[in-house]
């Protein structure tokens, strides 16, 4: 969702640990629960960041660079050097590594949807390019990718749809998330095969995606599990609609994940805009303890799910960079991780862990 930025630096937050001379990180503090996982790109490998991600973390999704647009970017051609830098780092630190993602409306490459003289393609050869697509790029990294966001985003957000208008589904019709995850099943037997999607928690697309699923779910369609996107916020969700979300997900016999974690200090929107004037990014003591009690709140309700969910991935690695400075306000500087501009570990940090110290 997001492009790589140059970092910025800012002012330090107190906390009482370094976030990379601490010999505990995320990952031991919820090594009983599940693998937290995030968001890379690379070059946050080299340097500092890297330092942070071994301590940290125990999983990584590649934020960009698998998408079809990066990695496949004409008919013929592959460009692999970035994902496989990201796979190798992955396995010299022994980290788990989540796949991003085989199938989506944005982020495709010009060729994708048209022939040779620019006339939009016919389902069969649209299918055929998907299958071609998923069964390169799974079976090279098949070993090392434990799981694969296979489709993401199709689910409309149009609530008297199900559907999203994208021209998967206008030139295919539904049939095009069922094919993706077969040929993805087909490319690696042993991958665990996800949808992935944002605002899945809120009631109303909720109810429709438990449809969508559950449709699969009787058409055995082999899918393992549902990325629920956390790109939420300190105003929403709430704790019951958060557990209802994994509840109904859950019931469907469906693993669940928590993909791509951040916490925004300002609401929701869908639509990228300019930054209003006297519209100000100021990272208040207000917001940081909304935020925090925020992510204190998510982090209770995902260990009591311990046993449903199998991974929680923040987008991004720390509040240098965030997806959330380029939308949907281009140059709003917002602050959703757990990290500060300084990779110094922020009081939401303290409080997601501070169950262990009571323990």
């Amino acid at each position: 969702m997001s492009v790589f930025l140059s970092c910025q630096k800012g002012a330090k937050e107190t906390s009482s640990h370094s976030s990379t001379d601490s010999i505990m990180g995320l990952k031991d503090y919820y090594q009983d629960y599940f693998p937290v996982g995030v968001a890379v790109y690379p070059e946050a490998l080299e340097g500092e960041q890297s330092k942070l991600i071994i301590n940290e973390f125990n999983s990584m999704t590649p934020e960009n660079v698998m998408k079809m647009g990066p990695i496949h970017p004409e008919p013929n051609t592959y460009y692999w050097k970035d994902a496989d830098k990201i796979v190798a780092f992955a396995r010299k630190n022994n980290m788990k590594l989540r796949g991003h993602a085989l199938c989506w409306h944005q982020q495709t490459p010009d060729w994708l949807f048209t022939d040779s003289l620019g006339n939009t393609i016919g389902k069969k050869a649209l299918l055929k390019r998907l299958k071609e697509h998923i069964y390169t790029v799974v079976k090279r990294y098949k070993g090392d990718i434990y799981a694969w966001d296979v489709v993401n985003e199709a689910v409309a957000d149009d609530s008297t749809k199900i559907f999203r208008e994208s021209e998967w589904y206008q030139i295919s019709g539904e049939e095009f998330v069922a094919k993706a995850f077969q040929y993805a099943h087909e490319a690696d037997p042993n991958a665990k095969l996800f949808y992935n999607d944002y605002n899945i928690v809120r009631p109303e697309k909720r109810r429709r995606l438990y449809k969508f699923l559950k449709k699969l779910i009787d058409n055995e369609v082999p899918i393992d599990g549902v990325g629920i996107q956390g790109h939420w916020s300190i105003f929403e969700p709430t704790e019951n609609e958060l557990r209802q979300a994994i509840d109904s997900y859950s019931s469907l016999g469906l693993k669940v994940q928590i993909t791509e974690l951040d916490v925004s200090i300002y609401p929701w929107e869908k639509n990228v805009r300019e930054k209003r004037e006297g519209e100000k990014d100021d990272y208040t003591p207000e917001l940081k303890k909304r935020q925090t009690d925020q992510y204190e709140m998510f982090f209770r309700v995902f260990r009591d799910y311990k046993n449903t969910l199998t991974g929680v991935t923040f987008w991004n690695i720390s509040d240098q960079y965030s997806w959330l400075d380029t939308y949907p306000v281009p140059g709003r500087k917002n602050y959703p991780l757990l990290f500060d501009q300084n990779l110094q570990r922020k009081q939401a940090y303290e409080k997601v862990v501070d169950f262990y110290k009571k323990n």
